[in-house]
């Protein structure tokens, strides 16, 4: 108990030596001098720290910025040029406005007055001018340096849609998306989550769409963040989910903004975070996960089918390996007699049982996945699959497993990989090794059992109060347009109710395509000729 009590005042004081500013003392101080001294005090005279002290005609002063956060352009261009060769009044009431309204040529220009703004806006990329003789200071927006540029999606690829991705800038995140979402009514509301890190976060949602609850709702989930740092989106989703003990995600994050788009207009909160190219939306559904963008882009009838084969592939991918398991061990009356002789003969030599089988190759295809993904891109592609072909051969030459177990695990680990959403392939992939088991133990029963389970879990989670397995439970008939089978667009008369609480409608009457009812118009020009 001594040792914890140390181990917390070790962690206040560390908090308290990162946050130096008294509340008494946050005033700006009316000699330039004096503030340069504390910023260089505060920052521990950093490197990256650019001070450049000038003369505005009678009044000194002083330019400051860190480097590698402004663009060096501006910062030569529209600030230093500007105060540099600008002629400045000998005498005038007041110098400071007239720098503040009439010299420094930036877009975004503002005033501030105590200490805390001046750090909050230093090291976001601002630039701050202190002048001698008043205890306030004046900001401009130079943010800039290096940045990673927009590029193609990396793991949400699309056939037919967009190429854009997100970056880990800010405010290119939300650009992207106000660019697909042109409407007053997509309001966007900015806090700062994370005493160390300062990470600005931005919430996003289409006023009069989303249900002012949930808005209301992820507001005070962010406000009740209290950590020392937040560096991606998915520390965001660790604090602000309804469910900790469960392995589904219950919320969605991707790396496209025209998926995020559309899950806005279909009344969902979005969550971008400076530095993470992934943005958070909430609520999220079980359904959900299985959506991709081609979806939407591509006819209904094509939709449907792939939706359906890739709700096929999960099953597969969560139940393959305890089938075989079940009805190697328990239940062989099942296999006919033929494909249960050739079983029998292929796994004579084989010294385990078709758990430890299985247990084997799959945990060593998870090593062989995950080796794959932190291995360099061109070498681990080689090495998933050269590994997986080497090893699952040498595996049956040794009789340590049965040619049908390394089908099995193939078409198993394959079926995986067709989950639109990496979040939900990973909740399959765990959850295998627990049917494994309980096929292990009591065959088709335990399945069963397991999957019983499994959707009286999904059942019981919300994600910011909405029902997980909505809309199959509750059912709801009319709003079953986009869960196994996805109408034609023309037919989305409705936004999800489950979800949107304003705004339902989304697509006017009489929108179904139809031919000309008086035949084509080539053939009313034909008729015109004769």
């Amino acid at each position: 108990m001594l040792k914890k009590k140390q181990a917390h005042r070790k962690n206040d004081n560390f908090r308290q030596n990162l946050d130096p500013l008294n509340p008494e003392e946050l005033s700006i101080h009316k000699d330039y001098q004096e503030n340069i001294n504390r910023i260089k005090g505060e920052l521990g005279n950093s490197t990256d720290l650019v001070i450049r002290e000038l003369n505005f005609g009678p009044v000194h002063g002083a330019l400051v910025y860190m480097d590698g956060l402004v663009d060096g352009k501006w910062i030569s261009e529209y600030v230093l040029e500007t105060l540099m060769n600008k002629a400045l009044p000998d005498e005038h009431p007041d110098l400071f406005q007239v720098i503040l309204e009439k010299t420094v040529a930036l877009g975004s220009v503002k005033v501030i007055n105590n200490w805390n703004e001046v750090y909050d806006l230093l090291l976001s990329g601002c630039s701050i001018i202190f002048l001698n003789g008043y205890n306030k200071a004046i900001s401009g927006e130079t943010k800039g340096g290096e940045t990673r540029p927009i590029l193609e999606p990396t793991q949400q690829l699309s056939i037919r849609g967009p190429k854009d991705a997100f970056t880990e800038t800010l405010r290119v995140n939300t650009a992207l998306i106000r660019r697909r979402i042109k409407s007053p009514n997509l309001w966007v509301e900015s806090m700062k989550i994370g005493k160390v890190t300062q990470t600005d976060i931005a919430i996003m949602y289409v006023k009069g769409i989303a249900d002012d609850e949930i808005v209301k709702e992820v507001k005070q989930r962010l406000n009740r963040i209290d950590i020392d740092a937040i560096l991606d989106s998915g520390y965001i989703e660790q604090l602000i989910e309804d469910q900790t003990f469960t392995s589904f995600p219950t919320t969605y994050h991707t790396e496209r903004p025209d998926v995020v788009a559309s899950h806005l207009l279909e009344g969902r909160i979005a969550i971008v975070s400076d530095g993470s190219p992934f943005a958070v939306t909430v609520p999220a559904i079980f359904v959900q996960f299985f959506q991709a963008p081609d979806d939407y882009y591509s006819r209904f009838d094509i939709s449907s089918s792939i939706r359906l084969l890739r709700i096929l592939s999960f099953f597969i991918a969560l139940i393959g390996p305890s089938l075989y398991i079940a009805a190697t061990t328990f239940h062989q009356e099942m296999i006919p007699t033929t494909l249960a002789i050739a079983i029998a003969a292929q796994r004579e030599n084989v010294p385990f049982p078709a758990f430890v089988e299985a247990l084997i190759m799959e945990v060593t295809f998870e090593i062989l996945r995950e080796a794959g993904l932190r291995l360099p891109r061109a070498v681990g592609q080689a090495v998933s699959i050269v590994g997986a072909l080497v090893i699952g051969q040498a595996a049956v030459q040794a009789s340590i497993v049965s040619p049908v177990m390394v089908i099995v695990v193939s078409i198993t680990a394959i079926a995986n990989f067709s989950t639109p959403v990496f979040a939900m392939a990973v909740s399959a992939r765990l959850l295998r090794f627990t049917l494994m088991v309980l096929a292990a133990l009591v065959g088709f029963f335990g399945i069963m059992v397991g999957l019983m389970v499994m959707a009286i879990h999904l059942c019981s989670l919300r994600s910011f109060g909405v029902p997980y397995m909505a809309p199959l439970s509750p059912f709801s008939g009319e709003n079953q347009q986009d869960v196994f089978i996805r109408y034609p667009i023309w037919a989305f008369k409705d936004r999800p109710k489950h979800i949107s609480k304003g705004n339902i409608i989304r697509t006017g009457e009489h929108q179904r395509p139809t031919p000309p009812k008086h035949g084509s118009s080539h053939e009313s020009d034909d008729t015109k000729g004769n």
